[in-house]
């Protein structure tokens, strides 16, 4: 069940990252959705133990996670902005 959450979790998360870093139009859904999903479990890992929590990845679903999630997918998606286009933008 945790994997299926993250999933579901982490394409939502990917798509309003894309949104945030006005890449919407630029990149199809696959990519948002790899995005999302990387970035969560990345921030899972790094970020929820700094601020306290469980990562998304464990299936918990609390405003913590969801804002590490969050921050993990658009550090991210400026990554691979940086890596296509030269700029995070």
């Amino acid at each position: 069940m945790g994997l299926i959450i993250t999933l579901i979790v982490g394409g939502v998360i990917g798509w309003l990252a894309s949104i945030v870093m006005r890449t919407d139009g630029q990149q199809g859904i696959i990519l948002n959705v790899v995005v999302g999903i990387v970035g969560a479990i990345l921030a899972g890992y790094v970020i929820t133990p700094f601020i306290g929590g469980a990562p998304i990845t464990s299936g918990s679903l609390d405003i913590r996670s969801l804002i590490s999630s969050f921050l993990g997918a658009v550090v991210l998606l400026a990554i691979v902005n940086m890596v296509r286009r030269g700029s995070a933008r």
